[in-house]
């Protein structure tokens, strides 16, 4: 079952991302849903570990900037937690 979301992205990286699909024959849609799948089926300790980090470079033209909030250990823990408690209902 497809379901839909929107997101905001700058215009540049769109179309970047659009070119890239159509040379792949695929919508931008069932690319980011490819990338999106890629990324929730590894195990990555940050954002810089993920292996689309060259491909955003690539599409953006640039070098991609991450904001991150380090959690402490304690929020972490919690949210560990938390996630298996939600995964069991």
């Amino acid at each position: 079952m497809d379901a839909k979301i929107t997101l905001s992205f700058n215009a540049d990286v769109i179309d970047s991302a659009k070119e890239f699909a159509e040379k792949h024959n695929m919508s931008l849609s069932r690319l980011t849903e490819y990338l999106y799948s890629k990324l929730t089926k590894s195990h990555f300790y940050s954002l810089e570990d993920l292996p689309l980090t060259d491909w955003v470079n690539m599409v953006s033209e640039g070098q991609a900037e991450y904001v991150i909030t380090r959690k402490t250990k304690a929020a972490q823990k919690k949210e560990f937690y938390e996630s298996g408690k939600k995964k069991k209902k």
